[in-house]
């Protein structure tokens, strides 16, 4: 019985629902067992280079550093039994199980390309520029499961109970069992979010890679991999094999091609599967604190010279604070941020586009940015009150953000957080254009000496009463825009002007 290997899986698949729960369970009120950016919290690819971007120590950093102590204890464990984002692919690759059969020499290209995408990492980081979002496992299966799977699994099962229901026309226990779902497991509100088959896509992508060679993605391209693959050449528990019959079991079946032709075996790039332990037809091979190793012989990879001559030179740029722009700069002007939200500048290098934020919000207001901010503000939030308005006491998107970008507010310092400014457009107001009887927009401003006001006005013998926004009692939450029956173009409409980012 492969018992270690049955442990991998157990783990894999303990940390893969736990992720998943916890995403899922981060909504109004906040009731999960952890915090919702406990994952993180332990990334030190986010929080190491946010921190170096921002200039900063961003909290979580002790917890992060705590896992690379782990690794120099135990290797790259995490890759192999805790990622989420690698447990979905060796899902994906037990589907076509396909042996190792790339060269050593490709070996060597194919798994040095993660360490250079480390390296551009930390450039950017030192220049002020935080890019560890793009490749971030972590980050990449956040997004995908808060803005694709959440919502479409939430609304699939809803739909099927419902018309089970209705074909049977069994309202006893099932309708009762349906009612205990909708208070729990399918309280979540299924939200829409315009570009998320984009992010749909780019998770298929990765998976999809894993049937062309077992772990493309982990072996070739994540950075959070080749971090941890730096420190696992120190680590403590390494492969030991007694006897070897030069088989090439267990080089075959490498999902990391960590061993090579002449099994040599490259500590780095092992992420404790198992597989060769039981491959080994004498026994032989096992993992240990100590014993006879086998020797490194083939190198794959950006040597640690390369790799520490590259950051040397990202030093250089340390003293640079001028953040390099990789958009159109000025193209935020309409883009309305969650509230308190970080300067533009910041907040674009702050904010990981994990979706949190998004997936958490009660109105289904915040949206993920596309091209509006630039290309480097793509996958940030945004709020668009046709969709959904900032609710007044709400507070939940500062306390799920994972990094800061968006602060966490107590619900008095919320009510009084300015988004941007409501305008009314008189030329298309009903009560202005028209002289019709409309104060909607006043009737929902959730401020309590109303932001929106209501002046009397005679028109003949008619008295009309017409709104008004109070600018400084306004604070851009959108409900008026969100509310007004004006069509298509709404007559009161909120931009980011005044808003209080810090």
């Amino acid at each position: 019985m492969k018992k270690l290997v049955a442990l991998r899986r157990v783990s894999q698949a303990f940390f893969l629902f736990l992720f998943i729960y916890i995403l899922w369970s981060t909504t109004y009120p906040l009731s999960g067992l952890l915090p919702p950016d406990t994952f993180f919290k332990i990334n030190p690819l986010i929080i190491f280079f946010t921190s170096i971007s921002e200039r900063l120590v961003l909290p979580g950093a002790m917890l992060a550093a705590a896992m690379l102590l782990l690794t120099l204890a135990l290797g790259r464990f995490f890759c192999g039994w805790v990622c989420p984002l690698g447990s979905v692919i060796d899902a994906c690759g037990s589907i076509r199980k396909k042996q190792n059969n790339i060269s050593d020499a490709g070996n060597k290209v194919l798994s040095s390309v993660k360490f250079y995408i480390l390296a551009l990492v930390a450039l950017f980081s030192f220049l002020g520029v935080q890019v560890a979002w793009i490749f971030d496992p972590m980050v990449i299966t956040a997004r995908f499961i808060s803005l694709n799977l959440i919502p479409s699994f939430t609304l699939a099962i809803d739909k099927f109970l419902v018309f089970l229901i209705k074909q049977s026309d069994f309202y006893g226990p099932l309708y009762d069992f349906y009612r205990g779902l909708k208070a729990s497991f399918l309280g979540i509100d299924v939200r829409y979010f315009p570009n998320s088959g984009v992010i749909l896509a780019f998770f298929l992508v990765i998976c999809a890679s894993s049937f062309l060679t077992r772990r493309l993605w982990c072996r070739a391209l994540c950075p959070l991999g080749a971090l941890y693959s730096l420190v696992a050449k120190f680590s403590l528990l390494r492969r030991v094999v007694d006897k070897c019959l030069n088989c090439m079991r267990c080089k075959a079946d490498c999902r990391m091609a960590a061993i090579k032709d002449d099994l040599g075996y490259v500590k780095g790039e092992c992420v404790l599967c198992m597989d060769c332990v039981y491959d080994c037809p004498t026994n032989k091979a096992h993992f240990a604190w100590s014993g006879p190793l086998v020797t490194e012989r083939v190198k794959a990879g950006v040597s640690r010279r390369q790799f520490l001559f590259l950051l040397s030179a990202a030093f250089l740029f340390l003293g640079f604070r001028k953040r390099l722009r990789l958009g159109a700069a000025g193209g935020t002007d309409g883009v309305i941020r969650p509230p308190a939200s970080l300067k533009e500048d910041e907040f674009l290098n702050r904010c990981v586009r994990c979706g949190n934020c998004m997936k958490v919000c009660i109105t289904n207001g915040l949206q993920p940015v596309v091209f509006e901010s630039g290309l480097e503000g793509i996958w940030t939030p945004k709020l668009v009150p046709e969709i959904g308005y900032c609710e007044y006491k709400c507070t939940l998107c500062g306390n799920v953000c994972p990094t800061g970008a968006i602060p966490s507010l107590s619900q008095e310092q919320k009510k009084k957080t300015k988004l941007g400014l409501a305008e009314i457009d008189r030329s298309i107001c009903v009560a202005w254009a028209e002289n019709k009887e409309c104060i909607v927009c006043e009737e929902h401003c959730p401020v309590a000496e109303k932001a929106i006001k209501l002046t009397e006005y005679s028109i003949g013998e008619k008295k009309v009463l017409r709104p008004y926004v109070d600018h400084k009692l306004c604070i851009g939450c959108g409900i008026c825009q969100n509310k007004c029956p004006v069509r298509p173009v709404r007559a009161i409409r909120v931009s980011p002007k005044h808003s209080d980012r810090t």
